[in-house]
């Protein structure tokens, strides 16, 4: 991967790193991150039943399934990306013995894992963001460095494009999704200019008129202009927080008395609602935290893949009363 594009995840709670691209190797982007450690606070038993609620490239429940492998144990793996969800197949074929694939979102992880015939889970792993084949697929949207129609729909059924939301919302609401999603401070001024662009059709066109928008950031060289505006959108787009809280009211539910839930996000509007979350369960005697402080990626881990840079790992217990 490459510095100064759109994905890496580096060692900050600024929610823009998600878009810098690190690397190169179309391979080493799709390592799944923490695997290791997941394994660990999932405490994965070959017998057991578990859910990767955002299945993605099939990276950790790869992982899990070897476990799984030795013994009896099933693994329903959720994602709301259709063409995500054929490559996990792919990747993943050999298990299918073991493996459940559903396409759905993982706000929804009661309904998907009734439907799935499973018992309750012994552990749910939740991989949370932007996956960098979404990115690196010019004609998905995602990215500001590659020109593409202005889409990010994670899954492309879904009625509402980034090209709707930037060609018909109002100045007000435009600035307030950018702000709110981005944390971008020149919100207003970025609305202001794309008002007057209208209409915007292409991911570039995009990235130029929030570039000639705003101040040069003198120091920031790494951010491009663009990012956090790219980010705020895609967020919108695709109701991520809105899924992620609606995930973890759920995800409860689904786990058997002892069982385990990780999490692994890369910005701080990800992390937030994790951590409230886990502190509400723990206070309400519903669930044990397991990490007392958030698990970084080693050294080692973020000198072969700087995706892992901004990663953070939380996990909990489902308490046994």
């Amino acid at each position: 991967m490459k510095d100064g594009d759109d994905f890496g995840k580096h060692e900050s709670d600024d929610p823009s790193d998600e878009f810098q691209i690190t690397g190169s190797d179309s391979r080493e982007r799709h390592v799944p991150v923490m695997v290791r450690e997941t394994l660990e606070f999932l405490d994965v038993r070959p017998n057991g039943f578990y859910v990767d609620a955002t299945l993605g490239a099939g990276g950790h429940s790869e992982a899990i399934l070897h476990v799984l492998q030795q013994g009896r144990g099933r693994l329903l793996g959720i994602d709301r990306d259709p063409t995500a969800l054929a490559l996990a197949r792919e990747r993943l074929r050999g298990f299918e013995e073991r493996l459940i694939a559903m396409h759905g979102n993982f706000a929804e992880i009661d309904r998907l894992h009734a439907a799935s015939g499973l018992p309750p889970a012994d552990g749910v792993i939740a991989d949370l963001g932007l996956s960098s084949m979404q990115l690196e697929d010019a004609s998905r949207g995602f990215s500001f460095s590659l020109p593409g129609p202005l889409d990010m729909r994670m899954d492309p059924q879904s009625e509402i494009t980034a090209e709707a939301m930037v060609n018909h919302s109002s100045e007000r609401d435009l600035a307030n999704l950018i702000y709110k999603f981005g944390e971008e401070r020149h919100s207003r001024r970025i609305a202001r200019a794309l008002m007057k662009a209208r209409p915007i059709r292409t991911t570039t066109e995009l990235a130029q008129v929030v570039t000639r928008a705003i101040p040069s950031r003198s120091g920031l060289h790494h951010l491009h202009p663009a990012t956090r505006t790219f980010m705020a959108l895609r967020l919108a787009v695709n109701g991520e927080i809105e899924n992620l809280d609606g995930f973890l009211g759920k995800v409860l539910s689904v786990l058997a008395p002892g069982g385990r839930l990780v999490v692994l996000s890369f910005h701080s509007l990800e992390d937030r609602p994790v951590k409230h979350a886990f502190q509400a369960w723990q206070s309400e005697g519903r669930a044990r935290i397991l990490t007392k402080k958030v698990v970084r990626p080693s050294q080692a881990e973020t000198d072969s893949n700087p995706r892992a840079r901004s990663a953070k790992l939380r996990a909990a217990e489902k308490n046994r009363d």
